[in-house]
């Protein structure tokens, strides 16, 4: 006497009544899940692959479902499971090509030119009064609004713009800062 070589799946074998209820189930709501499947892929044959894998692991738990009342919901979840397992497996596909698709770096601004500019900058900022000094550094190096401005230095707006407007001019003609323009 031979015995089986898997006794789990000998045992778990469903009874005829239970095929033959799966199989009329499978027929008579078939076309409807496989619009269903259909909705959840692109391709067609896809969409008949998933079912049958949803259908298996419906007839797998064929015993176990109580309410055959809600199969349909049964199936729609393992179709949208086995979905959502299929999409997080999927491989990222790689093609070789003959060209780098990255684009070129384009070098950056030479650090030290960028210093000297800086250092040229300051050193002309400096050189305005103290009160237009304060308001092109709180309008420029601080990043506040025309009214943030006004009110740190409890000026009226006004007073802010045509401050700032003048010492904008003062930087434009700053002969330290002409290789800039």
């Amino acid at each position: 006497m031979t015995t089986p070589v898997c006794t789990s799946a000998s045992r778990a074998a469903t009874p005829y009544h239970a095929y033959s209820s799966f199989s009329s189930y499978v027929r008579a709501r078939g076309p409807v899940l496989l619009r269903t499947a259909r909705s959840l892929t692109a391709n067609p044959s896809d969409a008949e692959d998933l079912l049958q894998t949803a259908l298996t692991k419906t007839y797998v738990a064929w015993d176990r479902i109580e309410d055959h009342r809600a199969l349909d919901g049964y199936v729609r979840r393992a179709l949208l499971n086995t979905r959502t397992s299929q999409w997080r497996k999927r491989k990222v596909d790689e093609f070789c090509c003959d060209e780098l698709p990255e684009p070129e770096a384009v070098p950056g601004p030479d650090p030290a030119d960028q210093q000297v500019l800086h250092d040229a900058m300051w050193r002309a900022v400096m050189k305005l009064p103290d009160r237009q000094r304060a308001m092109v550094v709180l309008r420029y190096y601080e990043d506040l609004s025309e009214a943030q401005t006004a009110e740190v230095l409890g000026v009226s707006v006004g007073t802010v713009k045509s401050a700032v407007s003048r010492a904008l001019g003062k930087l434009r003609e700053d002969p330290e800062l002409e290789p800039i323009r």
